[in-house]
């Protein structure tokens, strides 16, 4: 068996990595909470949340773009901080993923269910991670087709929704009236919790983006990983204020905050209310395809990151193992092996090992946002020297200033969570599993200091 990676991913398929990466089915279904806990306030809670992805996506992609690799934030830990931190951030990342594939499999179960109750809920998930594990081992270029028409269905859906939305906000369509600011600064003014409950919805909102980073992965394995990485962090900016920003503004403004069916289900309220028949059902599918979505991308990261691990020499060797089209199968299968057991602890042990696995990897993706921005500030001098200023295809702004001003705000994001009741068990289960990796990554590696150059340019993935 081989050990390299193929470049299967055609532009297309990065290009709608990128920009439905960021559209999973928390924006359907779990916008709801936050809006109703910070009421149109939630607004200024997606931007922050939205600025600080923004800066990260743009760290990341500086690196990514100068030294595409599938290992990404990991590997540059890996080069920057230390060995010991690749090991540490790789391992807790693909932890995240494997919990996410038993959490997205029950959820597609549940929907999936409710349209043919005969059919058990664990049945479904069977199914689907069958599916799905069968699209990625056939090859990485099956993976890209599929997400590519689920990207395409989230993406459509919420331009059709933006638009319908934003026709019944002037009053355009059929039976509707300009509802002009009245939901905004009426049923108690735009922030009715008052200011801090800003920082509560920011606390909610801000996993919603975790996946953002996928396509710095997906982008080794496409043909020209560098004008892949650099197109897709270029228009990050217009994906967040058209997707996030922009249907969530659509819900606040049609309808009151403190409506219970906003807290419950807002893009079907809202079409509900616009006089869309069949809202429901509809809205079924997208977060359907989102879940779908979810699961491939989470068994393609995971399974890559187990890839990069091996090829540093941070996994066991077998996971770096390849069929000739180039799929890294044994990690792919340790992977879903390890969602399969979630999905049984779903179903088995919801409240006590299902809830340890959940917070455990709570927040992982402030974590991984935290790795990129020390990376980012120790690597960028090591990329001036190999290139010149002008030859870096992406550059952080403001460097350091802005990478500083980031690193410290994830930092307070996490102390905040711990004083939050619903945040703090996440924050803490989390530290607790990240020790638990840290002291095996000291033990594998010691103390020992970044990898060296020679031996980065020896193990990027294929066509680097």
């Amino acid at each position: 068996m081989a050990e390299r990676l193929q470049p299967g991913l055609r532009d297309r398929h990065v290009s709608m990595i990128a920009i439905g990466g960021v559209i999973g089915a928390g924006l359907f279904v779990g916008s709801g909470a936050g809006v109703h806990k910070t009421g149109p306030g939630i607004l200024v809670s997606y931007a922050l949340a939205g600025l600080l992805v923004i800066l990260v996506m743009r760290m990341l992609g500086e690196m990514a773009a100068a030294h595409p690799d599938t290992g990404s934030f990991s590997a540059y830990a890996d080069r920057a901080i230390g060995r010991w931190a690749g090991f540490t951030i790789g391992w807790l990342y693909w932890w995240f993923w494997a919990v996410v594939l038993a959490v997205e499999a029950t959820a597609g179960a549940k929907i999936v269910h409710g349209w043919v109750p005969a059919l058990p809920q664990w049945t479904v998930a069977l199914v689907l991670m069958v599916l799905l594990t069968a699209t990625n081992l056939f090859s990485v270029a099956s993976y890209g087709e599929f997400e590519f028409w689920f990207a395409a269905i989230k993406v459509a859906a919420i331009a059709v929704f933006i638009l319908l939305g934003g026709l019944a906000i002037f009053g355009l369509l059929p039976g509707t009236d300009a509802v002009g600011t009245s939901n905004l600064v009426g049923h108690g003014g735009f922030l009715p919790n008052g200011p801090g409950a800003v920082v509560t919805g920011l606390l909610t909102v801000v996993f919603a983006f975790m996946g953002s980073e996928i396509v710095t992965i997906a982008a080794a394995e496409s043909r020209d990983p560098g004008r892949a990485v650099t197109k897709a962090v270029n228009s990050v900016i217009w994906r967040i204020i058209v997707f996030y920003l922009g249907s969530i503004a659509v819900v606040v403004t049609l309808l009151p905050w403190d409506s219970a069916d906003v807290g419950s289900s807002p893009y079907v309220a809202v079409l509900d209310e616009i006089g869309i028949p069949g809202a429901g059902p509809i809205m079924d599918v997208v977060v359907l395809t989102a879940v779908l979505s979810c699961l491939n991308s989470g068994l393609y990261t995971a399974s890559r990151m187990a890839f990069s691990l091996a090829g540093r020499g941070d996994a066991p060797r077998a996971f770096a193992r390849t069929t000739r089209r180039g799929v890294p199968w044994a990690a792919i299968w340790v992977s879903v092996a390890f969602g399969f057991v979630a999905v049984v602890f779903n179903y088995t042990s919801p409240d006590t090992v299902f809830l340890f696995l959940v917070n455990g990897s709570g927040a992982v993706a402030l974590f991984v946002w935290l790795v990129v921005a020390c990376s980012q500030l120790r690597m960028r001098r090591r990329l001036e020297g190999d290139k010149t200023r002008a030859d870096l295809p992406v550059r952080m702004w403001l460097f350091p200033y802005l990478t500083i001003a980031t690193i410290v705000a994830i930092l307070g994001v996490l102390v905040t969570m711990l004083f939050d009741d619903a945040g703090r068990p996440q924050v803490l289960w989390s530290l607790a599993v990240a020790a638990v990796v840290l002291v095996a990554a000291f033990v594998r590696h010691g103390r020992s200091g970044p990898r060296a150059p020679a031996r980065e340019t020896a193990e990027r993935p294929v066509g680097h």
